[in-house]
């Protein structure tokens, strides 16, 4: 059985992503912020639930730690934690990019750190990202300024992490959706067609086929997951 790391599993893609992998037969050690959090997540056999803060090096690599001791082995890990935010360059201050670096990358980071090392240890392990196409197209991240530059640093960490691992069996992998369909993002976009965005369930679908075997010769890949939007 496969052990892997999910983080921000109370979300509308987490919970989706967390029951992808339950579903498939993984073992899954999910993180939430806070206890109050903990309840979203649906109980199962093979999950484990966490409180971490992944903003704090310390006590994500000292949750790291503790996974590794209980599993030996840890297969992959989704880092799903993240955050949002409006405004173009005008509107966007030094102190709102670095609460989105925070949200979007350093969090990342953190649990990215401790496990890279162990994967390589191990010969194998897929590390996977949430990217934005704001990120990735100048003409969607315009009013997105905070946003888009704090997904765009998973990219590049991604290529330096495939460069360390090259010939070796652990890759990282960033997926980059449009517009989720979301219960939010619906009531903030109500003239949009949500049929043309993503279903949380059809993304983790791919994310479970990425550290699948089957998803074994995929190399530095970069997944631009757009649907009709």
């Amino acid at each position: 059985m496969k052990t892997v790391i999910i983080t921000g599993a109370n979300g509308n893609l987490g919970s989706a992503v967390t029951k992808e992998f339950l579903d498939k037969g993984y073992r899954v050690v999910a993180t939430v912020v806070s206890e109050a959090m903990r309840p979203d997540v649906t109980p199962h056999e093979y999950l484990e639930v966490k409180v971490v803060d992944l903003s704090n090096e310390n006590e994500t690599t000292s949750f790291i730690q503790t996974v590794i001791a209980a599993y030996t082995k840890i297969d992959a890990a989704l880092m799903l934690v993240g955050g949002f935010a409006m405004g173009n360059i005008s509107a966007t201050s030094s102190a709102d990019i670095q609460k989105q670096v925070s949200l979007n990358f350093t969090t990342a980071y953190h649990v990215t750190r401790p496990l890279f090392q162990h994967m390589l240890d191990n010969g194998s392990g897929r590390l996977v990202y949430i990217g934005a196409r704001p990120a990735i197209e100048a003409l969607q991240g315009k009013d997105l300024i905070a946003y888009g530059l704090s997904k765009s640093l998973l990219f590049k960490l991604a290529e330096y992490l495939n460069a360390e691992a090259k010939g070796k069996n652990v890759t990282a992998t960033v997926v980059a959706p449009s517009t989720l369909d979301t219960p939010l993002n619906r009531k903030s976009m109500p003239d949009t067609d949500p049929s043309v965005w993503v279903q949380p369930s059809a993304l983790a679908e791919i994310l479970e086929f990425i550290v699948s075997d089957k998803g074994h010769p995929l190399r530095e890949s970069v997944l631009k997951v757009y649907n009709n939007a």
